[in-house]
């Protein structure tokens, strides 16, 4: 049973690497070449750090997309309306009990 490690990096650890692939990207051929280079300093995989870049990149509004505070608003809303949904099942299924409890009591002789 291998479960996939996930390195968790700290936000200045990816700040610092998009930092310096937008500081040294003219020094190499393109910037996945900055990527390739700067990811094998850092210990991260090239798509890994190449996500970090696009996230800036939306969170600048250099690049189409939602940002990382709209994905996060998106993330709490869509947490809260699940957690509403589950209430009101709660309230629909308790209200339901206790009408059925009502009418037996109504109509017992």
């Amino acid at each position: 049973m291998s479960k996939k490690h996930r390195a968790k990096y700290s936000p200045e650890v990816r700040e610092r690497a998009v930092r310096m692939v937008m500081e040294h990207g003219a020094e190499h051929a393109s910037q996945w070449a900055a990527i390739v280079s700067i990811a094998a300093k850092i210990g991260c995989s090239a798509q890994t750090l190449h996500n970090w870049v696009v996230q800036d990149e939306r969170d600048r509004g250099a690049r189409a997309g939602l940002s990382t505070e709209e994905r996060e608003r998106i993330k709490a809303l869509e947490r809260e309306n699940r957690e509403l949904r589950q209430a009101n099942e709660i309230l629909r299924k308790a209200s339901a009990y206790f009408a059925q409890a009502e009418l037996d009591r109504r109509f017992k002789p």
